[in-house]
């Protein structure tokens, strides 16, 4: 095969984490990639010693910018054919509690995370129907299967990434175009760091006195902890996509780790009202969550030490 028939591979949010353990493992294959990243990390390229060549791209790509996702799949349209894979991996993440959301949290949560890689599927999906081929590999996460306290943003985001996925992998499917969810759980990595918050929630982390404040403290030790401590890394999880990538019939959800794979039997296989009580049983020192928490009007409000769940 001539290089002009090699798979055109595009990669949102490929200069760190995930996405650049990705653009390496792609490196080496014959296909044509096109890396994207915001205009201001496109020096990450450089330093991780990956340069454009005539089947690399490196393209500032803020997935929010509708002109940017334009332009991007117009050159690939233009000059390549189209895009034959696209891979959304760009994505953010928000610590706060629902009663500590704001609009302007909730909108950059949903445009990143949910609107941009639906806008960008709808600008590829076009060219893939006329080639009656393609393949769409979503990120979501173990947070699109199983929400975590003080992640409410981050679950809804990738909730709706996989209920929209989950409805295109039926209607491509006359197409011969393969649409899966990649779901990594754990990661050994300092991501974490760069969780956002809004004000309340941040006011709320730093506040011993707050209501929430051991929500914030003890979720975020423990998703510290469990980060710092797993052995899966970006790497691996790159190694999963590219898997994914090649098989012939890859399946709607795929596990990216293994704990991916615990939580999602034991979401399918315990009984609704168990699985949550065992969850929340399980959260880290949560008998003194609460404990600050008086509410206004209301007398002799009590830690919630001995409170009862029921999630059925």
């Amino acid at each position: 095969m001539n290089s002009d028939s090699h798979p055109v591979v595009l990669v949102t949010g490929a200069s760190t984490g995930l996405g650049l353990a990705l653009a390496r493992k792609l490196l080496p294959t014959p296909h044509r990639l096109i890396l994207t990243a915001r205009e201001s990390s496109l020096p990450r390229f450089a330093a991780a010693g990956i340069s454009e060549s005539d089947r690399v791209w490196l393209r500032a790509l803020d997935v929010t910018s509708a002109a940017e996702r334009q332009r991007v799949v117009d050159e690939a349209d233009a000059k390549w054919g189209g895009v034959d894979v696209l891979i959304n991996n760009a994505g953010i993440a928000y610590r706060a509690v629902v009663e500590h959301i704001t609009d302007d949290g909730r909108l950059d949560q949903m445009n990143i995370n949910f609107r941009a890689p639906m806008e960008l599927i709808q600008l590829v999906l076009p060219r893939m129907r006329a080639k009656r081929a393609g393949r769409i590999i979503n990120l979501s996460s173990v947070g699109g299967m199983m929400a975590m306290p003080t992640m409410a943003l981050y679950s809804a985001s990738k909730f709706a990434l996989e209920g929209a996925t989950e409805s295109l992998w039926y209607e491509v499917r006359p197409w011969n175009i393969h649409v899966s969810l990649v779901q990594p759980g754990f990661i050994h990595s300092n991501s974490f760091l760069n969780t956002r918050y809004t004000a309340a929630s941040k006011r709320a982390h730093d506040d011993p006195a707050s209501p929430y404040f051991h929500h914030y403290d003890r979720m975020a030790r423990m998703i510290a902890r469990l980060m710092n401590s797993t052995r899966h890394t970006h790497e691996h999880v790159a190694e999963v996509i590219l898997r994914t990538m090649r098989q012939k019939n890859p399946p709607l959800r795929v596990a990216g780790t293994p704990d991916a794979h615990l939580f999602g039997l034991l979401r399918r296989f315990l009984p609704r009202g168990l699985y949550h009580r065992l969850l929340y049983g399980r959260l880290p020192e949560v008998k003194i969550w609460g404990g600050a928490c008086e509410v206004p009007g209301a007398a002799g409000a009590k830690p919630n030490s001995s409170a009862k769940i029921s999630a059925d």
